[in-house]
């Protein structure tokens, strides 16, 4: 039991870091698809979706190549900060991170396409400036999309697998999370184990995904 409640908080605190990490850049780049047309923007597109559609394996195997130790963002990160990333804890963080921001940036683009460009352009005609523009109306008519999609982005951490194996590899009480646990288990041959991390990962996803479609269905004030 003391290893089920180890590995949920485990898990629970690095979708929690991973999704404030990609907060502030999902909600800009979701603006940006919403309301702005630029050169190369179906590109950006394709490589922000590009974690949803490839194996997360493939993905994870990318995170490897560049933040390893001979990676080029591997040794910026070393010779900056002495850090290292690959199996550690920051490589959980940086897997789930990078599986989950396709699903916030999607969300924070649809929710600010639903925000009437009129009273933006009504407000930029009282003299409101474009900071002031986004605090005041933008992103309070977009705050329950957001919402939904931290949540999902959240859901999604959770149970993030593929790429984490990759970059993080499964290290007793270092990187173990819930779905890395699960696959251990059944590897030992503890199904009970596996069973109880099971219901754990189960009924936090239930939750959270079952709270992204209440913010989507509730009606604004």
């Amino acid at each position: 039991m003391e290893d089920l409640a180890h590995v949920t908080l485990f898990t629970l605190g690095v979708a929690l870091l991973s999704t404030l990490l990609i907060l502030p850049p999902g909600v800009a780049l979701g603006w940006l698809l919403a309301r702005r047309d630029w050169p190369g923007k179906v590109v950006v597109e394709t490589l922000v979706a590009l974690p949803l559609v490839i194996p997360p394996v493939a993905t994870g195997l990318v995170l490897l190549k560049l933040f390893g130790r001979r990676g080029p963002l591997g040794l910026l990160v070393q010779n900056l900060f002495g850090v290292e990333i690959v199996f550690t804890w920051k490589a959980v963080v940086l897997a789930t991170a990078v599986m989950s921001f396709p699903l916030l940036v999607r969300s924070a683009r649809v929710a600010f396409e639903e925000v009437p460009q009129r009273l933006e352009g009504m407000a930029r005609t009282l003299g409101a400036g474009p900071w002031r523009v986004f605090f005041s109306i933008s992103l309070p008519l977009a705050k329950r999309g957001l919402l939904a999609g931290c949540v999902l982005a959240f859901a999604r951490a959770l149970g993030e697998f593929g790429a984490t194996v990759m970059i993080a590899g499964m290290i007793p009480g270092e990187t173990i999370t819930l779905a890395l646990g699960i696959y251990h288990e059944v590897q030992l041959g503890n199904d009970d184990a596996a069973l109880g991390l099971l219901s754990v990962s189960v009924a936090l996803a239930f939750g959270a995904v079952a709270l992204s479609e209440w913010l989507l269905r509730r009606k604004s004030p």
